[in-house]
């Protein structure tokens, strides 16, 4: 459908690029400086979790289950950290290992392991020539840029609002053995918010792939980041893969980097028994043993999957009104003109955003000039090339209610006056 500005006259386009042009001079004036650039957490969430910081002190009890936690043992974390991690996952805690405060650390750590060693008895990644990744998008960017270090070709899968474009993923992974994994989002995806639904998640269970090396990267960052009502289930994939009788086909992984403390939580992950003993063994040259201070205190404040819904409803009180602004402002801005569409997620840390072809690069240039830092157009895309360049994503967390309003209407009249002058372009 043409936008609103394609179909105006000279004289009327001519005249609304004038009026956007003043507007946009008007707020360059005000000199702000304004951030939506990643999905950080606010000041207000983090605050929520400060209380953790007076559960231990020095007279503190620092054993768990029989785990001293101020020396070295337990590599797999404290036995109370991974049962807590594994009921967020709902998984066998035997399965579960808590590293660190990074899942992409331990995604990464598994994909040097994979390209350096190989998986499952089979060979390194590094000794098989040309190995491909897909790559659900517009979608993470940084999950994508931990394949491309080392050398490995990511490949853009489409995504729907059910979750990846299935039946390119299933034409890929079964005819091509060169392609080694897939990196998802399950829930509340990064940019979209999109939920696969359970015919995605039992079409994934359901892979038959053509290299025996082939994993499913289940990155379930969002798995209790709903902050409207009680939000979407998801088909618990380790439940899909019994359906099918399969085993070493996932690996998942979370982490409390946005219910606690990001850079001071706790990561995890999990996958068959097979695919645990591999991993295991690997980590074990990594590490002597994880950090388990962080985690006891973690057990203690959170305590066990009630307490963890109870605290990300405070999480939710926080982050509702900035959503609901975002929608506010983009109806209240951009409706009727036909040059935008935009998500509406129930979860997670971001609005995916899509204008005209041809103008998510000028639209995040101009609103820097206007004072706001986007994320840069293209990073939801395999090196950064969307190749509509249509996509940007939306990060409203981090800024305060006031400011996110000014942003937004940065935002908005950017959108105007580039799609508007796209308009003015194609009639030269």
């Amino acid at each position: 459908m043409p936008t609103a500005y394609e179909r105006m006259s000279d004289a009327e386009l001519s005249a609304a690029i004038a009026a956007l042009e003043s507007q946009a001079d008007e707020l360059r004036a005000k000199g702000l400086k304004l951030d939506m650039a990643r999905g950080k957490p606010s000041p207000q969430q983090t605050a929520l979790s400060k209380p953790m910081l007076d559960l231990l002190n020095s007279s503190s009890d620092l054993t768990d289950q029989g785990v001293a936690v101020d020396n070295y043992g337990a590599p797999d974390g404290l036995p109370s950290a991974r049962a807590l991690a594994a009921e967020i996952l709902g998984v066998d805690p035997k399965n579960v290992v808590v590293i660190g405060s990074s899942s992409l650390n331990l995604m990464h750590d598994v994909i040097c392991h994979a390209y350096t060693h190989g998986i499952g008895g089979n060979k390194p990644w590094s000794q098989q020539g040309k190995i491909r990744f897909l790559c659900p998008s517009p979608g993470y960017d940084r999950h994508f840029k931990v394949t491309a270090h080392y050398g490995i070709e990511n490949v853009p899968i489409p995504m729907n609002e059910d979750g990846p474009d299935m039946a390119m993923v299933k034409r890929l992974v079964e005819g091509d053995p060169s392609v080694k994994g897939i990196w998802c989002v399950p829930k509340y995806a990064n940019p979209t918010g999109a939920v696969y639904s359970d015919a995605v998640v039992r079409k994934f269970a359901s892979l038959e792939p053509a290299a025996p090396d082939f994993r499913i990267f289940w990155d379930n960052a969002y798995v209790v980041h709903t902050f409207r009502g009680e939000g979407e289930e998801l088909l618990n994939i380790f439940d899909a893969l019994k359906e099918t009788g399969k085993d070493d086909l996932v690996y998942e992984f979370g982490s409390t980097a946005k219910v606690t403390f990001p850079s001071s939580g706790m990561a995890f992950m999990t996958a068959s028994p097979a695919d645990m003993s591999d991993i295991r063994a690997a980590f074990s040259v990594m590490r002597v043993s994880p950090e388990k201070i962080s985690q006891l205190a973690h057990v203690k404040f959170l305590r066990n999957l009630d307490g963890v819904k109870a605290h990300m409803a405070k999480h939710a009180e926080i982050v509702r009104p900035r959503f609901d602004l975002v929608q506010s402002k983009l109806h209240e801005g951009l409706d009727g003109l036909d040059c935008a569409t935009w998500t509406n997620p129930n979860g997670g840390y971001f609005v995916s955003f899509d204008g005209p072809q041809g103008s998510a690069k000028a639209t995040v240039a101009l609103a820097a000039q206007l004072g706001v830092k986007l994320t840069p157009a293209g990073a939801t895309w395999p090196y950064g090339k969307d190749p509509n360049d249509s996509n940007i994503r939306i990060a409203p967390t981090y800024p305060t209610l006031d400011d996110l309003g000014s942003a937004l209407d940065v935002f908005v009249v950017a959108v105007k006056l580039v799609s508007a002058r796209l308009a003015m372009e194609e009639r030269k």
